[in-house]
Order: structure tokens, then sequence, then C-alpha cells
């Protein structure tokens, strides 16, 4: 990689524009910080801990159980769990065992589920025992043969974990207890029986995947990135030289993003794991419990998203707490309005500043400099290793400086391709450039930024939304004749899903019926959060729905509204 583009010369001297990555199995990062800092504490979840010679221990069973289960190299397994330590030993203990790991949100209803298990062909699942009813009603209709049940109780500190049942049954109102079996399998009786040993898998980290990160657009279904162990790698290792002042074995990284997300599992998960930090983890984002948590446990590091800092900022007992701890902080997953980079800041005393990536790439591509000088509004510059351009969509040129055009990016976190989708593949990896469907700039010192997306994809707090999946569910109501999806500005989630819909004569249709409709069959930060009914959608000549057009005419309606 040649080491003279513009954005170089802001680099500081402890970070190197070209670096070497290991070429080591994913897994191994776990392997050497368990030699390098045994006895550290590596999990702290709800008050229990668990040190990093445990850690390896744990995901060491895992392996041999999922070996002793017929686990071969290549086989996917689908992690179906928030962040808790079952999510870390199981991504692991999968690795170690020579499986690809497929992230699944929890929050996933039954026909998200089915789709992805079936686009994955997984045959091993672990979930959660609240959610294994979710499972069980879909296992006949995919490749699944063993599911594994986790308990959040089974690292619950006592008396938590005596009280945890009467928790579930009050939270759930239901309480699941999975027995042990031939297809069925317990996390209990995984760790009293498994060995701590596993027969190793040769991995060839360039080549073969450790991951499939489902991602998508509004052209199709969520489609399976393909990460390989050299990817992920490369990425956190990158992560780690741009955050440069954190002390290998003393950092507390604050884990409220979600692990199957990717950039939480890259930002925290991982990048936790290869300098042996202590991470927190919060199975779900509450403010008050993350305000409590910082001031307690008094984290270093806290990636995270504009909503995450948003809702921090606003709470109503803020001052009460210290988050003076926090030193930096990396943002992603939706843009960083100024002002609560600036609020953020003056509260905690540590920096916060925005990047920029994407599932395709491991993710981060892009960042602004956490200690050296910045630009807000900015995505920053390109990651060590990696190049950027901007290419114009009509010409496939690079772009000008200052020429709008479509971002690209090249560099050793880029994914293989999409699973079994070579032709959405060739859409988007050209000559080794991965083109991003983001439209942007980069000014003449090399630092890049956004200004529309080219999809129609909608993120709304952190989560991306694809808007023909919720078209399908609203078309699949009988009083449905057309819809369309599009996402419209929202002050604490950036964006929220509005749903614009024309019924069929004769049929009668209320917000609330519709509501009902969604929560069915969408995880709930997919469902809409406004409805428009209308007596006709503007279309195009041969009858596309003009989606961008009912966006920018209610922008209009509201400006004019409120001038």
């Amino acid at each position: 990689m040649e080491n003279t583009k513009s954005w170089h010369q802001h680099y500081p001297p402890e970070i190197k524009p070209s670096m070497h990555y290991d070429e080591k199995p994913l897994h191994s990062l776990l392997q050497k910080s368990a030699e390098r800092f045994p006895k550290k504490k590596a999990l702290h979840f709800m008050g229990k801990e668990l040190a990093y010679e445990e850690l390896y221990t744990q995901a060491a069973k895992m392996a041999n159980y999922l070996q002793m289960l017929g686990m071969e190299k290549g086989d996917r397994i689908a992690i179906m769990l928030p962040n808790c330590p079952h999510s870390v030993i199981c991504y692991y203990g999968a690795l170690m065992a020579g499986g690809i790991v497929v992230q699944t949100n929890p929050l996933y209803k039954e026909r998200e589920l089915q789709y992805q298990l079936n686009d994955s062909g997984a045959t091993f699942i672990v979930c959660l025992d609240v959610l294994l009813p979710r499972v069980t009603n879909v296992k006949d209709n995919t490749d699944l043969k063993h599911t594994i049940v986790a308990c959040l109780k089974d690292y619950l500190p006592f008396p938590k974990n005596i009280i945890y049942p009467y928790i579930q049954k009050r939270q759930y109102n239901m309480v699941v207890k999975a027995e042990q079996g031939e297809d069925m399998h317990t996390w209990e009786y995984i760790m009293e029986t498994a060995r701590a040993t596993y027969e190793p898998v040769t991995i060839d980290p360039k080549e073969d995947l450790a991951l499939l990160q489902y991602t998508g657009g509004t052209t199709g279904f969520p489609k399976g990135v393909m990460l390989t162990h050299y990817n992920l790698v490369s990425n956190v290792e990158m992560c780690d030289a741009w955050v440069y002042k954190t002390k290998p074995g003393e950092e507390i990284v604050l884990g409220v993003l979600p692990f199957f997300h990717v950039y939480g599992m890259t930002a925290v998960m991982n990048n936790s794991i290869l300098i042996g930090a202590k991470m927190i983890l919060l199975p779900k984002f509450d403010p008050t419990e993350v305000l409590k948590t910082i001031h307690k446990q008094k984290p270093t590091l806290f990636p995270g998203a504009p909503t995450i800092y948003v809702g921090l900022l606003n709470h109503p007992k803020l001052t009460n707490y210290d988050l003076s701890s926090i030193e930096a902080c990396i943002s992603g997953s939706a843009p960083l309005p100024t002002e609560v980079q600036e609020q953020f800041e003056e509260v905690t005393g540590g920096k916060l500043v925005e990047g920029y990536g994407l599932t395709e790439s491991s993710p981060v591509t892009h960042a602004n400099f956490v200690w050296h000088q910045r630009r807000n509004g900015s995505i920053g510059v390109p990651w060590p290793d990696t190049d950027s351009k901007i290419f114009n969509m009509e010409t496939m040129e690079e772009a000008a400086i200052g020429e709008v055009g479509e971002i690209a990016v090249k560099g050793p976190q880029i994914m293989k391709g999409y699973w079994n989708n070579l032709e959405e593949t060739d859409q988007v990896l050209k000559d080794g450039w991965l083109f991003t469907g983001d439209l942007g700039y980069q000014t003449e010192d090399g630092y890049f930024y956004i200004v529309d997306r080219k999809k129609d994809m909608i993120i709304a707090g952190g989560y991306n939304i694809y808007p023909r999946e919720v078209e399908e569910v609203l078309y699949e109501h009988e009083a449905v004749q057309e819809a369309v999806v599009a996402g419209i500005p929202d002050p604490y989630r950036g964006e929220t899903v509005k749903a614009y819909v024309v019924l069929k004569q004769g049929f009668n249709l209320t917000e609330e019926d519709l509501n009902t409709h969604c929560r069915k069959h969408l995880a709930a930060y997919k469902v809409p959060k406004k409805y428009d009914f209308r007596d006709e959608l503007p279309k195009t000549a041969v009858g596309k729905i003009l989606r961008r057009q009912l966006v920018e005419d209610d922008t209009k309606i509201e400006e004019a509204t409120t001038i």
C-alpha cells in the first residue's frame, strides 16, 4: 500500500500508515490474551466476573462439545444471544472448532429467523431459553440439527441466580426449562461434561470464513457478508493502532453495543480480547443502567452510537453520576451530531469522535483522530492500509476533489463477497474496490464527508432496516393495495420508519390495525412508527413508486408548517 495518500500527512507519529497484520485465526487473539493475562478479568456481567484463563477454558470446552456433536470445518452456527458471557464463549469456541459464526439478532421474529437460518444453511444454533419457542417453531423448516440453550442465570452471582426464574416469569410471562437430549443441549451440561481440549483445525486466514454477517438493501432480502479471519483480525488491529494510548491488560471497555452487530463485535468484543481488556457486558441499552455502570465500574473505553450518547445526555439525573473515567469513544452506525459530540466530551472529559464503515468492511474504514486534528461533520480519514476514493457515478472515473460521488474503499478488511450471491457481489466489488452506496466528497487534504445515501436503507438507532422487508409484511395484509416504506428524520433515532399505504377499495384500516399486523412479523425496531394513508402514490412512467418524492414532499410540508 503506497504511503503518499493526502490524508497521511495528518497521521500522528504513533499511527503508521501501513502495518503488518497477523495471518492467524481470529480465535488466536483469545489464546494469546489468556497466556499474557491469565488472572486478569475478561468479563464482568451483572456482578459476576471471569478471568481470561477461565474464558479460554470455557471457549475450549464449547469447541470440544461442538466437535463431539459432529461440527466440521465450515459448518455454520447461529448465535442468537444478547451481550452475555455465553455470546463471547460461543463465538470463540465455534471458531476454535472450525465453524463459521452467523450472528443472529435476538429480536428477530420467526419469519426473519427462518430466512437467515435457511440462507446460511446453519446446522447449529445457540439461543437464550426465552427464545427457544421461536427456534422450535421454525426448526422443522430449516437444516438445524442441534440447539444449545443458554440461560442468563448461568453467569449470575448469588442470589441473583436464585431469583432469576421469578424475574424471568415476571418479565416474559413464562419460564422455559430446556432438557438435555439428543438434539437439545443445555449450557450447564456442556460446561460440566466437555473437556477443555479440542482438535485444532487448520485455518487459512485469508481464505477461510470466520463470519457470515447479514446485511441488505432495498433491492432484496438481507445478504450474508463473508468475512474471513484475516478481514476481522486486520480490522481489529487497525482499531488498536488508532486508539494507540490503550494499555494492554489494563483497559475497561463498556459493552453496550450488541455483539450481533458487526461494529459491537469488532470495536468492543474483538478489540477487548486483543488488548486483554475487561469487558462490561450489558444485554440491552438502558440509560439509567448504563450511567450506574459507568459510575461504579469506571470504564475507560466506550464505543457507541449517537442514539446511545443522546440517551445518556438527556437523562434527567445525568449530573448524579461520575463519567470521568471515560477516555475515548468512537461513534459509529449513524452520523454523529456536533452538539452531541461536544456535550459528551464536556460531561466526561474524554474524547468522542466519529467513524465510518460497513458490514462489508468488517466494519471500519474511516475515522477522525481521537487525540489529534479532527473535522466536525466529517467521517475522518481512511484507516491504516485502507484506501478510499470518490467515483463519479456516471463516468465511473475518480471524481475531482470536492465533487460528490460514490465512496469506494479498498483494504485487507474488505469482504470476500456475499454468501451464495455472485450477482450482488459483482455489483459492489470491482477490481478490489468496495462501492459503498454512500455519496460523499473528499477535501484536498484527505478528509471525507458523507452527503447522502445512494441506497434507501434506513438506519434507526444504529440498526439497519431494509424497506422491502417491511413492505412485504405490509403487502401481506389483505386490506393493503400498495405500500412503500421510507426513513424520515427522528431527533433520537436519527431516522425512523414511515409507511405510505393505499388501501383496497371497500376496506377500512387504522394505524393500530397495521401496527398490530407488523409487530407479529417484524422485530420491534423495524415496525413503522408512522403510517400515512393515501389515495394514490407517486410513480414513474413504468409504475415504480417514487419513494424519495414522498419523503421530500413530507419535508416541504414540515418546513412550511415550521415557518
